[in-house]
């Protein structure tokens, strides 16, 4: 009793912690535009929604997955609720049957700014992917087109032997850096950085110049949450077993009605990956819920890492309980 006691004292007092966040970063705004960025299930929707309330804004989803129609449990998206509360973009807003990725959805995130701002409203974006986030501020790498032979043949080795041996096998041995920086169910952007590669004989780590200024100036106030890890990774696991409870296996059956897995990006998202080898029977569903677990840990931990290079982020640890101090 005493631990639960504990555990629903944190929580209230990060609550608390994202609305004195709020607070804070309202007081001395202006209208420059933010954007609320993090590890997952540390509270960035939450903190959205309030800043959005205070500061007469739109919330615009920076997140890779949210944007597919009935990916809604797995991606953690906003509730019914949460949406009527203040307007959403780019959320529930593209069919299975067409994959998205980074270009695309920054060109629709442009967009959406435009047309808040053009309605005197203040843009909020929020999401926790943060190559995404990262050609949204700083802009996207332009490098050779697309090779439909080569991108079959390494979607076809994924097919047969998963994203991580792509990762793994053929991209760290020829560009740890990049390695390093995705993740290894990210399969679109394996493939691309193989696939640059190939053309052209060099490292895409080495091709993108501009994405080695990490710290020049922005037209964008970003603001990053935080928690002690062990903490966030119990919120983790506790995210993951609501979504259980809320019915992800019932999601992942009518997606797969619905062609999930002949949309390779939104197959490879964790929670629905593991979900759909358990419905395939490659494992028992307890082991599915422990792999959730496991990859969910490693894509915070990854985030972390990305972000915490990135010296323009104004971070506040949400659990910190001397936060007024």
């Amino acid at each position: 009793m005493r631990v639960l006691g504990n555990y629903l004292a944190l929580n209230n007092m990060t609550n608390q912690n994202i609305k004195k966040t709020a607070a804070l970063i309202s007081q001395n705004n202006g209208s420059q535009k933010i954007i609320v960025l993090g590890p997952t299930s540390v509270g960035k929707s939450a903190l959205g929604i309030i800043l959005a309330k205070k500061l007469d804004g739109e919330i615009v989803s920076l997140d890779s997955m949210q944007i597919y129609k009935n990916m809604d449990i797995g991606t953690a998206k906003p509730s019914t609720e949460e949406l009527a509360v203040v307007p959403h973009h780019l959320i529930d807003c593209q069919p299975l049957s067409e994959t998205s990725d980074v270009a695309s959805f920054i060109n629709k995130a442009k967009k959406v700014e435009n047309e808040i701002l053009n309605r005197n409203f203040l843009p909020i974006f929020v999401g926790g992917t943060a190559m995404y986030i990262k050609a949204f501020v700083d802009g996207l790498f332009e490098g050779p087109k697309s090779s439909p032979e080569i991108r079959e043949k390494l979607t076809s080795i994924a097919n047969e032997k998963g994203s991580e041996f792509l990762h793994r096998e053929l991209l760290s041995p020829i560009d740890p850096i990049t390695a390093k920086k995705i993740h290894p169910n990210d399969l679109f952007r394996i493939v691309r950085a193989i696939e640059v590669y190939e053309l052209t004989g060099k490292p895409i780590s080495e091709q993108q110049t501009q994405w080695n200024q990490n710290n020049k100036s922005t037209e964008y106030r970003l603001i990053g949450l935080t928690m002690p890890r062990d903490l966030l990774y119990k919120k983790i696991e506790e995210r993951v077993d609501q979504m259980m409870d809320s019915g992800l296996v019932d999601e992942v059956k009518k997606l797969m009605s619905l062609g999930i897995e002949k949309n390779k990006t939104a197959a490879q998202a964790i929670g629905y990956k593991e979900i759909l080898a358990h419905l395939n029977g490659e494992y028992s569903l307890d082991r599915a819920i422990e792999l959730i677990k496991r990859n969910t840990r490693r894509f915070a931990k990854h985030q972390l890492t990305w972000f915490r290079k990135d010296e323009r982020i104004e971070w506040f640890d949400v659990t910190d309980p001397n936060f007024d101090d």
